[in-house]
């Protein structure tokens, strides 16, 4: 291997079942299993070759490549070895995604909750959310599918609360023919900032009555039937791609997590799927000397992952949860796609970091809602997906969950302004009773009219100047400043 050029590794990538344990090549778009229909990880047979490579030469190769000018080991593909090494350069999508900053808490709310933390701001990805690190690999590898089989046309097609479409419909725009864009939606439940996403991307949009879960079986159903490419996270290559986001904190915190909580939403477990495999990707290569501990966090609207994970270990059975609404929108899932890929890789790593090392939370919509606000009052940017780890964070705290001596990096899925409407709706303390969500005083900030149009009209233009900034100085208490 070496540094400057492109990687020469390539490896020997598999689809592996979760079921009934078969593997597949990598040749065919596949979600699931032909043989007994469970989901798929991708997995390289070769992976044990890099491990003849120590800690210091991974550490190094991926800190050097920070810097990379080269469109095909930017962002998430600075860790190409780790990801898809299977790709040529040639077929590498690069929008710009990944590299998303790791910001310390604010000193008021750190002080305020008693302990360091971070969040990562994947909201600042090209379409604002952290889906565009799998569409990256996603659409890369369908790049070099379509090269390969001299494909004419390709149908993207994904089931969306907002932000997968928009990172869909995003790459499928600059990727362009063969492919093109459909997004199925579940009729007014995006925000309208999320739904002008896809439309501005020329992506055919489609709205179902329902819920996410419904627009998700109409999606399997076609991609079991004809050629189109689905783009949810029960694709393995987005799983991939996905995996930078852990990459990414490790070497922020400089390859030590030791002391490290990772808290991320579930939502439809692809995520947390993609933290779990890339942390066990690190520590089997001695990249970072342990394990850090993961907390899932769900909203009680759409729990049950946490229900699972809440009974008894010997008495659990995964079950499918009717969702209520929810301002985390990601989040309103009752049948994650990925939860056998969390069952399966959450167990091995519990048996390499103990029961402790992955828990998950349940909080209210009340206290999502409340954080959400909570930190962008302190200077963050963080969406109701950032909010919802935010509350896991302090619900981890209460519980006693936390060591004095450990600290919280919490995943800010998408930028803030795509729930604006959520704030609006906070702030007139106008949300539909089935949230339960009502206003805290202390959070909600509104406008002050200084004067009306007709007292302005009255005023004249030489009076509406000293008027409006008197009137300010008044509300604000300000003194006038005296010269001796």
């Amino acid at each position: 291997m070496k540094n400057k050029k492109f990687p020469s590794y390539r490896a020997d990538m598999r689809y592996h079942c979760l079921g009934c344990g078969r593997e597949r090549g990598i040749g065919e778009l596949l979600y699931t299993c032909p043989d007994c229909g469970e989901v798929l990880l991708l997995e390289d047979k070769n992976f044990t070759a890099l491990k003849e490579y120590g800690q210091g030469y991974w550490r190094d190769l991926f800190d050097s490549r920070a810097g990379s000018k080269n469109p095909a080991l930017c962002g998430i593909f600075r860790f190409y070895e780790l990801i898809a090494p299977v790709l040529e350069p040639e077929d590498i999508v690069y929008l710009g995604e990944g590299d998303t900053p790791l910001i310390e808490a604010a000193p008021a709310l750190r002080a305020r909750l008693g302990l360091p933390f971070f969040f990562k701001n994947d909201g600042q990805n090209p379409s604002a959310s952290f889906k565009d690190r799998g569409m990256a690999c996603a659409f890369s590898y369908l790049k070099a599918l379509v090269r390969q089989q001299g494909w004419d046309e390709v149908l993207t097609i994904c089931a969306s609360t907002g932000d997968t479409s928009a990172a869909a419909a995003l790459y499928a725009a600059y990727v362009g023919a063969p492919l093109k864009s459909i997004v199925l939606l579940p009729q007014g439940k995006v925000t309208p900032q999320q739904l002008s996403q896809p439309l501005g991307s020329g992506a055919l949009v489609l709205e179902v009555p329902g819920v996410f879960d419904d627009c998700m079986k109409v999606v399997e159903y076609l991609a079991a039937r004809y050629r189109v490419a689905l783009l949810n996270s029960k694709n393995s290559w987005r799983i991939l791609g996905q995996e930078s986001y852990a990459f990414e904190v490790a070497q922020a915190l400089d390859w030590n997590v030791d002391k490290a909580c990772i808290f991320v939403p579930i939502g439809n477990a692809g995520n947390m799927t993609a933290v779990l495999h890339a942390f066990l990707k690190l520590y089997s290569l001695g990249i970072i000397d342990s394990l850090p501990r993961l907390f899932g966090v769900q909203s009680e609207h759409a729990d049950p992952v946490y229900r699972y994970y809440a009974a008894p270990a010997k008495e659990r059975i995964f079950a499918p949860v009717e969702v209520k609404p929810s301002a985390a929108q990601a989040a309103m899932i009752g049948n994650p796609v990925s939860f056998p890929r969390i069952k399966a890789l959450a167990a091995e790593y519990q048996k390499l970091g103990g029961e402790r090392s992955f828990q998950v939370l349940r909080v209210t919509e009340q206290a999502i809602m409340d954080s959400m606000l909570l930190a962008n009052k302190h200077g963050h940017i963080a969406c109701t997906q950032g909010g919802e780890c935010l509350a896991g964070l302090i619900a981890a705290k209460d519980k006693g969950l936390m060591g004095a001596d450990e600290y919280a990096v919490l995943d800010s899925t998408a930028h803030a302004l795509k729930f604006m409407d959520f704030q609006n709706l906070y702030f007139n303390n106008s949300f539909p009773a089935n949230y339960r969500i009502s206003a805290d005083v202390a959070l909600v900030n509104t406008p002050y009219l200084i004067l009306t149009a007709r007292e302005k009209a009255e005023l004249g233009p030489q009076k509406f100047v000293p008027e409006v900034a008197e009137r300010i100085a008044s509300r604000l208490g300000l003194q006038v400043i005296t010269k001796d």
